[in-house]
């Protein structure tokens, strides 16, 4: 597969990378200059207007010498950096102050005119082209007995706000680095958490696509990634798991069909070419039926279960008497009992008890242990069937006193086509599935089951219904 989403991301950054420069670059510069300019501009008026109405209105009536004006603008040049002039109200020069790296003042300010500046406080140009560069120049004027004599002109160089905003370029050039170093790690990190991880389970998706169930994701982290990663290793492990147990159940059904089949074909051919007599035809006619029972039990069976696994289950739930039908099961199978000489005891912790469920799923699970209990119990013995209130639910159990279930069987006993060897031994009509349908059908209640068993000693099932 290619790397489409990394290079996506690649891109994106190197877009977003020259994108960033052509911002600072282009928008930075007019967004600086204006406020620097407006600022500096703004201090200088401070300055022009508190020496031109606090200190200069004394030249005008003999109070200062022009001495003491001199010293005063040199002070402020000096502190500024500018060029100051004082004018009087005609534009011509009394005094002046500013260093050699200006222009020499002229004498007299051709086309002067204090209003030029209008309504704001500066004007930006090379005024009246008296400067070789572009300068900052503020006019306040001097205040005489409520009429302007005079007026103060500064005038700085253009060039100290160029200095102060490259000054805030660079800095934010050094921002934009560390802002792209930065987002470098960011990309360096979605590589090693997201990109790498999703290429491994890509990679595992399509393993798993081609049949590769043993591939397994490295897991290193405990993250969403880590987690899904984990996932993806469970499922895995689940499909093999699914996969040996449909070969197993393919094995299972095809054995569990092919011995009664081979035994009708092999029964019927002897049959009808003459090896089994016409005296005896009856007696194998009897165990044609028995082997075509057993499919039809199998057959059954599959189907119940199919029905389960389908997960579209709909339980016809209604309230019952799980005693009458404990009767009804049990009087079942009075023949077999009869023949064997078991006698089913019945326990109830009431005359009437209702409960909530499926009538045909919970008559099947009462079948099914009953015929387990009766086919392993030994001549001459008891089963019972007893039911508890516990609450909101019902405890109904099948306990018989037969040869029990070993222990390393009882955690297999669940699965479909198991047998135990005694079960083998003991009858050979059984499919294997009978206690796959009780687990199954009771599970699709919410409820649980449970069996205690000792060899030798006998064996309990105990499940749960709800009260109704």
């Amino acid at each position: 597969m290619k790397s489409t989403l990394y290079l996506k991301f690649i891109i994106i950054y190197i877009i977003f990378g020259f994108l960033s420069v052509f911002t600072v670059a282009t928008l930075n510069s007019g967004l600086i200059t204006e406020p620097i300019t407006k600022t500096i501009a703004t201090n200088l008026y401070r300055e022009a207007n508190l020496v031109a109405s606090d200190f200069l209105p004394g030249y005008f009536s003999e109070q200062i010498t022009p001495g003491n004006v001199h010293t005063q603008l040199h002070g402020m040049e000096a502190q500024l950096d500018a060029a100051v002039w004082f004018v009087d109200r005609d534009g011509n020069m009394l005094i002046q102050a500013q260093s050699d790296d200006f222009p020499a003042a002229p004498d007299m300010i051709k086309d002067f005119n204090p209003a030029e500046i209008g309504n704001a406080k500066y004007i930006i140009g090379n005024y009246h082209e008296y400067f070789d560069e572009e300068v900052i120049t503020v006019i306040a004027p001097v205040v005489q007995n409520y009429f302007p004599s005079g007026y103060l002109l500064i005038h700085k160089n253009l060039d100290y706000v160029n200095e102060i905003r490259g000054l805030l370029m660079a800095a934010s050039y050094i921002t934009l680095f560390v802002i792209f170093i930065l987002s470098f790690m960011i990309l360096l990190a979605f590589h090693f958490f997201v990109y790498l991880p999703l290429s491994r389970i890509t990679e595992a998706a399509k393993q798993y696509a081609s049949g590769n169930l043993d591939y397994e994701i490295p897991v290193n982290t405990e993250d969403e990634m880590g987690y899904l990663s984990a996932s993806l290793n469970y499922m895995s492990s689940q499909l093999r798991d699914m996969e040996d147990y449909q070969k197993n159940f393919v094995a299972n059904v095809s054995h569990d069909f092919r011995s009664p089949l081979t035994s009708i074909k092999g029964y019927v051919e002897a049959m009808a070419d003459g090896t089994i007599p016409p005296e005896l035809q009856e007696k194998y006619l009897k165990i044609i039926l028995f082997e075509t029972e057993r499919l039809t039990d199998l057959t059954q069976d599959l189907l119940t279960l199919n029905e389960f696994d389908t997960k579209h289950l709909l339980l016809n739930k209604e309230a019952f008497d799980i005693h009458e039908m404990i009767k009804n099961v049990a009087a079942s199978f009075e023949g077999r009992c009869t023949q064997k000489k078991i006698t089913i005891e019945l326990i109830f912790a009431t005359k009437h008890l209702q409960v909530m469920a499926d009538q045909r799923k919970i008559q099947q699970v009462l079948y099914n242990l009953l015929d387990n209990a009766i086919k392993f119990s030994d001549a001459d013995s008891t089963i019972t069937i007893e039911t508890t209130e516990r609450g909101n639910k019902v405890y109904t159990s099948v306990k018989d006193y037969g040869i029990g279930i070993p222990k390393k069987a009882l955690n297999k006993i669940w699965e479909r086509f198991y047998k135990t060897d005694s079960s083998r031994g003991k009858d050979k009509k059984g499919t294997g599935l009978g206690l796959a349908i009780v687990k199954e059908a009771i599970q699709a209640h919410d409820e649980n089951i449970t069996v205690v068993s000792t060899e030798g000693v006998g064996t309990e099932f105990a499940f749960t219904l709800p009260k109704a």
